[in-house]
């Protein structure tokens, strides 16, 4: 009975981890936005610089303890690991439910968005199960060599960093915002008729002979002129429907043009800078041809980003543009595509393709032409398969030349 208690734990436990890690490492500037956010809230801005490293190594963690538990190996240590972990992440939870620095903990990235009291309750749980893990660690049978269990280990660090480096170098393996390839911009925008709004408890302070009180609609002293009126505070009690794309606009030298740009029937290319002082250099020709390309097929072009002013004109004189550029948010800028430069082809509101810059095709046939505005590419269950595979075959084969070392030792 303690074997099938602590299997189940262990693979449960192990299982949630690896996915916390893994969609971590899919995305390590998300991850590094998110620890950003928190050493802003907890006034520790002086760690910035090792946002970029404590995500990869955060997700790196996490995958390690989901592996080492759902493939069994180093039991002991991993359950010594894990229950640090979490006496360390239950209590922080607890303080972010109750203070609410940041909007939700990001503990599973953009895959999967909770609130913060659902990832305290979570972590709760959590620690139940590893708890039970440690109590019966002593119960697990170890069949595999200590050598055998360390290199099964290095490779999950190895791979979840791989992981992690190939988003940074190129995009997320897997796009889990709103702006993904195949997603409409102007559906993720729309509020559903009948949806729940925003709900708040409306007080307003008076003042009497020295003395304020609060009071409500209910109870407003309507008529005494005797209550001098001080202020009036709302309370949110009521969270209403949120769209998936809330803050996306465009402005073009004081214009809105979203919606020409959302509803342009042809298709428009959007090179995203989130900072134009931060715009990788290296790749102005590539964006300056892309430029001279969709002006002689007669597509628009917009560089859109969050700097203005003197930035601009800087940012003209370095990198020789001549296309239009236009304001929008940073944080919807990031949230678009984690690189800068990025490229976003878009038609009729529909994210038809984007890119890195390094994987920036060179464009030559009309566009109506290519295999890039297939809404479908890239085939995810492909990725997903291969994914599996370059996790699975190593360790199966990891494990294979353990029971041979094994059968050969015995028979020596």
């Amino acid at each position: 009975m303690k074997q099938l208690v602590l299997f189940i734990c262990r693979i449960l436990f192990g299982l949630v981890f690896m996915f916390s890690g893994f969609v971590k490492a899919v995305d390590p500037l998300g991850s590094m936005y998110k620890f950003e956010d928190y050493f802003i809230a907890f006034g520790f801005t002086s760690l910035a610089p090792l946002a970029l490293f404590l995500a990869i190594a955060l997700a790196a963690l996490e995958f390690l303890i989901g592996a080492n538990l759902v493939l069994g190996v180093h039991i002991k240590k991993t359950s010594w690991l894990a229950l640090f972990f979490m006496a360390f992440m239950t209590p922080l939870t607890l303080y972010i439910a109750i203070a609410n620095p940041v909007a939700d903990c990001g503990c599973f990235g953009d895959a999967w968005i909770i609130d913060n009291w659902t990832t305290f309750y979570k972590n709760i749980l959590f620690s139940i199960l590893i708890i039970t893990i440690f109590i019966f660690r002593n119960e697990e049978k170890i069949h595999l060599a200590n050598r055998t269990q360390w290199m099964m280990s290095g490779f999950a660090i190895l791979f979840s960093v791989a992981v992690s480096v190939y988003g940074y170098m190129r995009l997320p393996i897997f796009d889990f915002r709103p702006y993904k390839i195949g997603a409409n911009i102007i559906e993720g925008m729309t509020i559903p008729e009948n949806a729940p709004q925003d709900e708040y408890l409306t007080t307003f302070i008076y003042e009497k002979e020295g003395k304020q009180k609060e009071f409500t609609l209910d109870n407003f002293p309507t008529g005494d002129s005797t209550w001098t009126f001080v202020k009036q505070q709302s309370v949110l009690i009521s969270k209403g429907f949120r769209p998936a794309i809330h803050d996306f606009s465009i402005d073009y030298q004081g214009e809105d043009i979203t919606d020409i740009v959302l509803e342009d029937s042809n298709y428009t290319f959007l090179v995203i800078s989130s900072k134009l002082e931060d715009y990788s250099q290296c790749y102005s020709d590539k964006i300056n041809k892309l430029y001279a390309y969709a002006q002689q097929n007669g597509y628009s072009f917009y560089c859109l980003t969050s700097s203005f002013g003197d930035a601009v004109e800087n940012f003209r004189t370095l990198t020789g543009a001549n296309y239009p550029i236009a304001f929008s948010d940073e944080v919807t800028l990031k949230t678009i595509i984690r690189t800068n430069p990025g490229v976003l082809l878009v038609k009729n509101a529909t994210v038809y393709n984007k890119w890195h810059c390094a994987n920036l095709p060179d464009f030559s046939a009309p566009i109506e032409d290519t295999v890039f505005i297939d809404v479908n590419y890239p085939h995810l269950w492909k990725t997903v398969v291969w994914l599996l595979l370059l996790f699975s075959i190593p360790v199966a084969l990891i494990y294979v030349l353990d029971k041979k070392s094994t059968i050969h030792n015995k028979t020596n």
